[in-house]
């Protein structure tokens, strides 16, 4: 099963969320990607979200460069999920076909609200933001666990 989340530069939040499933998921054939709707080229990992992944999950994602988000990995993937419910109708507006595995992180787990983008925040502004991540996927990881997944 491939999970493909996304956000806006795929510098901050997506890039966290795919460290933090990809560290903590112990599923067999289950691995997280992650890409941005509007990435800026050769942009990295931003400090913060790198700083927080390495002191968190041991894992450097410093020189990461972001995604964009092409058709072809929404195709690939098996289940989409986006930092916001406004990204989540962005894409089902062009996408309309894929409305059974396109959703917002927190709606799949059952949480209301968004992911908050910490772009351009301090370190604790980011600490909020992956400890909301982290949060919201071990719920993720527990549902798929118990086979509720789209699939």
């Amino acid at each position: 099963m491939k999970i493909l989340f996304v956000c806006t530069g795929n510098t901050c939040r997506s890039c966290m969320a795919e460290a933090i499933f990809n560290k903590l998921c112990t599923l067999d054939n289950v691995a997280a990607i992650s890409a941005g709707l509007a990435v800026v080229k050769n942009s990295k990992t931003s400090v913060n979200s790198a700083v927080l992944v390495k002191e968190n999950l041991d894992t450097d994602i410093s020189a990461r460069e972001a995604v964009q988000l092409t058709e072809d990995m929404l195709n690939n993937s098996d289940l989409v999920l986006t930092m916001t419910s406004y990204m989540k109708d962005m894409l089902l507006s062009q996408f309309s076909h894929m409305k059974n595995k396109i959703y917002s992180l927190n709606e799949y787990v059952g949480i209301k609200g968004d992911v908050l983008d910490p772009y351009g925040g301090d370190k604790a502004v980011y600490t909020k933001t992956f400890n909301s991540l982290k949060n919201s996927i071990v719920l993720l990881i527990d549902k798929l666990k118990e086979g509720k997944g789209t699939h």
